[in-house]
């Protein structure tokens, strides 16, 4: 019996890719998987590990035999998963190996940017010096403050538990509320949208790329924040309207942001680099050698349990 053939895009490290290859007649060379050749070829294979190229109809009607596509990474908002429903193909996810590592950036952008690191670095860098002991240079002490999770799943639980660690007050708000129990296990109170960006000391963003979050954070919600209040992304760039919040920062409206996803990724307007009160990383939330290799080791699964046994895990289009 022949193997299905499964195509792997983007950049994945092999030491993720040694159970499909051992279950699969798998074809991975990002060398030549240019877009043009990706469409020219998908007609050949029956299951697509995504990264680094849109999963929209054209894709989709390319993979005239695809059964699956599995995006390498939680997030989906970069494949049609209605239309590939409508043509019987399977999308799945990768929620868990993302969970740990993005909570790590959050939680490492979070105290960056409340601590005012960048500024720090610059100013050293540089050469000169300053005397911390000037309010205007001080930053943010988080014990005994209040951070508000935009977003409670099991990225942002994760973040709450790292600040917790710090003597931080967990409030949250979430389109599903938690039931009573688990909101007691975490410590965490749910409280309505206007309460969480009114009362947060620090807002971290952990929601999906949905029609009902895109641009949710706005110059209305800039206003109504904090002055002293900060903001941290690394779930979608499109969660924030970028522009709105180039002008809370430079207006000082808010503290500061610790941005690692941009409306307009990978192009970050000159506007946004040139202040002192953001600090930026490049989509690296799961930017470490072991969680790539996670994350590529749950994409096979998803790839090797519905090709091989017929049973669809983590599926986003049911």
């Amino acid at each position: 019996m022949s193997k299905a053939k499964v195509l792997v895009t983007g950049i994945i490290p092999e030491q993720g890719l040694v159970e499909l290859r051992k279950t699969f007649d798998v074809f991975y060379d990002p060398e030549v998987e240019t877009r043009e050749w990706i469409l020219e070829h998908l007609h050949e294979y029956e299951g697509l590990l995504l990264m680094g190229t849109k999963g929209d109809k054209e894709l989709i009607d390319a993979g005239t035999n695809l059964k699956i596509i599995t995006a390498n990474g939680v997030g989906f908002d970069h494949i049609d998963i209605d239309y590939a429903k409508s043509k019987g193909i399977v999308v799945a996810n990768c929620p868990q190996g993302v969970r740990v590592p993005t909570a790590e950036m959050t939680f490492a952008l979070l105290l960056a940017t409340v601590r005012r690191l960048y500024l720090y670095d610059k100013i050293v860098r540089s050469g000169n010096w300053v005397d911390v002991s000037e309010q205007k240079y001080m930053g943010m002490s988080l014990q005994g403050k209040t951070l508000g999770v935009y977003g409670m799943g099991r990225i942002g639980s994760e973040v709450a538990k790292f600040c917790q660690a710090l003597g931080m007050n967990v409030i949250y708000n979430d389109a599903r509320r938690l039931s009573a129990d688990l909101e007691e296990q975490l410590d965490v109170k749910y409280v309505d949208f206007d309460t969480l960006v009114k009362t947060a000391d620090v807002i971290t963003l952990h929601a999906p790329a949905l029609p009902s979050t895109t641009g949710v954070f706005n110059a209305e919600v800039f206003d109504e924040m904090k002055d002293t209040a900060y903001i941290i992304n690394a779930a979608r760039g499109v969660l924030i309207k970028q522009d709105d919040l180039i002008d809370a920062l430079k207006n000082h409206k808010i503290a500061g942001a610790g941005l690692d996803v941009f409306e307009t990724e990978p192009n970050v307007p000159e506007e946004l680099r040139a202040l002192d009160n953001v600090i930026m990383s490049p989509h690296a939330g799961t930017g470490t050698l072991e969680a790539r290799t996670a994350i590529a080791k749950e994409a096979s699964n998803n790839l090797i349990s519905y090709l091989r046994d017929g049973k669809p895990v983590n599926q986003v289009n049911k």
